[in-house]
């Protein structure tokens, strides 16, 4: 297993991973430990194309059907001859 050291890390960040590993009782260690693993467990495939990057981040919010207008006739185009 590899070992890493964290620097610089903000007070009130420090305090909140202090909180919340007292609140599960466990170690600063395994708390932040669980937070790597979570926010790093679910990564998304990459997508091939921008459609499929809109449609992945779009789709969970489901579906919207749009009323689409009739069509009309083309009109006649201006006459310039004058």
């Amino acid at each position: 297993m590899a070992t890493m050291t964290i620097r610089n890390i903000d007070d009130r960040l420090e305090a909140r991973l202090r909180t919340l590993a007292a609140r599960s009782g466990r170690s600063i260690e395994d708390e932040a430990r669980d937070i790597l693993r979570a926010a790093l467990s679910d990564v998304p495939e990459p997508c091939t194309s921008l459609y499929e990057a809109i449609r992945a981040r779009i789709e969970p919010f489901g579906g919207v059907e749009l009323d689409l207008p009739p069509r009309e006739a083309i009109r006649t185009p201006p006459d310039f001859s004058s």
